[in-house]
């Protein structure tokens, strides 16, 4: 039985709030399409599928990458894709099964608890691995039932064996037997803490849920925003291209489906296909990356500098940028293309020499002279560059808490001890770049993370031991390159007072990864 006979449809599948993001309901209404055809415990031995559907195949494969290497899915999918030469079809459901199976992992989990006779931890890594891939076909794909046990069961005997592939079934049709609200409801009971509670039914560890409540109050927002936050971060991203100013061109990509994108100039969106088809993205003129990185780099290009005030003897005039953590290229790419626009000169920092050289290759489409790689560490520059540059971009390593969309197994491998570790990189980043700014030059402090020790702390810590530097509205100047002109992404009406003007991006309000952005300016 292939995958396409397994009864389902990629192109029909639609985005919710429930884990893996899939809306599930028929004609009549119902939550979940069953099947009309005989349940899996009907079918005979001999006709029982031995072998391993190539899409589930593919998905099974990342599950192990993810769980048992470390590896990123958004970087090995594609290449399985290729492997096993899925049709655009199949390729859909493999994505789909992937990262919603990543997305639900902690709500399948919950639930596998129930229908396993011993801790999931005793378990083999490659039979859970099966098993949340089940689960999700059961739960929050059009997979009648019958075909998710069968192929998710001749999945297990293919590639992992006969005796483990019983237990699999056995535990299917135990997961089988109720629908995701019914297990939800089960699983909640008796519950009265709403972290937790929202934490199974949205699939986000504990501490997570906990810090997008404090961040969303702390950024002056509402607290019951995050149930929408928590679902959008269970939605597949949009696919967002930019052209580089000046040197790229939307055409090929409008003329292939994509459309316009909403926040920001020279973009354009597209729910998915294979990018390495269009000429201009494999030559780097134009890019994959977030409307919400293309506007906090925008912003940088475009805040108003005090350049008589940082002119030494001998200056040229010309400005010079400089991006201190460049890997792997993308804002830096974007920076370089908008300093050359403007006469300006821009270093790339990065501190690991392999990301060092994907800056490179990420600069490529740009004229050569407008730029420079450095390989070095960051926190080095304020000490040996003194009030030197013009622009200064802190794209902050973070834990990434704001791109849970794009790397859904993110939420699992992050740990709270890592805000602690990340914070003191963080301010030592900072503080070299108000070291290394001219007077009059201003140093975006960005991080993909909305978490309070992440961003408003990190300023707070650095902006206290200065008395010559200021902020400035971040959130102005964000409209201000926005197509909309009003955000509503500054903290007008932030809790904590002196933090009105940094700004934050939202996924459940702007449809972008969720960017933190502090723009100071040295007196």
């Amino acid at each position: 039985m292939t995958s396409e006979q397994g009864g389902r449809s990629s192109h029909q599948n639609q985005q919710s709030g429930n884990p893996g993001g899939v809306k599930r309901r028929d004609a009549a209404g119902r939550e979940r399409n069953r099947g009309t055809g005989r349940n899996r415990t009907d079918t005979a031995p001999g006709q029982r599928t031995r072998v391993a559907d190539p899409a589930r195949l593919v998905a099974f494969e990342v599950l192990r990458a993810v769980s048992g290497d470390d590896a990123y899915a958004n970087l090995v999918l594609p290449t399985r894709i290729r492997r096993h030469g899925l049709d655009r079809r199949d390729a859909g459901f493999a994505t789909e099964l992937t990262y919603g199976a990543l997305r639900a992992q902690g709500t399948y989990d919950a639930i596998l608890a129930k229908c396993v006779d011993r801790p999931l931890s005793e378990l083999d890594p490659a039979i859970l691995d099966a098993l949340r891939i089940g689960a999700h076909q059961l739960m929050a794909m059009r997979v009648p039932t019958h075909a998710a046990l069968d192929q998710t069961v001749g999945l297990a005997r293919a590639v992992i064996g006969a005796g483990p592939s019983g237990l699999v079934n056995a535990v299917l049709r135990k997961v089988a037997a109720k629908e995701l609200p019914e297990w939800l409801e089960e699983l909640t009971e008796g519950l009265t803490d709403e972290v937790k509670i929202a934490s199974i039914e949205h699939s986000h560890p504990e501490w997570i849920v906990r810090a997008m409540r404090q961040a969303l109050v702390a950024h002056g927002r509402d607290v019951s925003e995050i149930t929408a936050l928590l679902e959008a971060d269970n939605q597949a991203p949009v696919v967002n291209l930019v052209a580089l100013p000046g040197l790229g061109d939307l055409s090929e990509a409008f003329e292939a489906g994509f459309t316009a994108g909403e926040l920001v100039a020279d973009s354009a969106l597209s729910s998915g296909g294979d990018l390495s088809r269009l000429e201009s993205v494999r030559d780097g003129s134009v890019r994959v990356q977030d409307a919400g990185s293309q506007l906090v780099a925008r912003a940088l290009a475009a805040v108003e500098i005090a350049t008589d005030l940082g002119a030494t003897d001998g200056d040229d005039g010309e400005e010079r940028w400089l991006d201190l953590c460049a890997g792997p290229g993308g804002k830096a790419a974007l920076l370089a293309a908008l300093a050359a626009q403007k006469g300006a000169w821009i270093l790339a920092n990065e501190p690991s020499a392999h990301r060092a050289k994907l800056v490179s290759q990420a600069l490529g489409a740009v004229p050569e002279d407008t730029w420079t790689v450095r390989t070095g560490d960051g926190r080095d520059i304020g000490r040996e560059h003194p009030d030197a540059f013009d622009r200064i971009l802190v794209d902050a390593p973070c834990t990434g808490l704001g791109a849970l969309r794009r790397r859904p197994e993110s939420r699992w491998r992050r740990q709270l001890s890592d805000v602690g570790e990340l914070g003191r990189l963080q301010r030592e980043l900072l503080d070299s770049a108000l070291a290394a700014v001219k007077p009059g030059g201003v140093v975006a402090y960005v991080t993909c993370s909305p978490h309070v020790a992440e961003t408003i702390a990190v300023v707070d810590d650095s902006l206290r031991k200065r008395d010559d530097v200021e902020l400035l509205d971040a959130g102005s100047v964000l409209d201000s390159v926005s197509l909309s002109g009003n955000l509503h992404a500054g903290n007008a009406t932030s809790t904590i007072p002196g933090h009105e003007k940094m700004a934050q991006l939202w996924p459940h309000i702007h449809h972008s990864d969720a960017m933190f952005l502090a723009l100071i300016r040295k007196n």
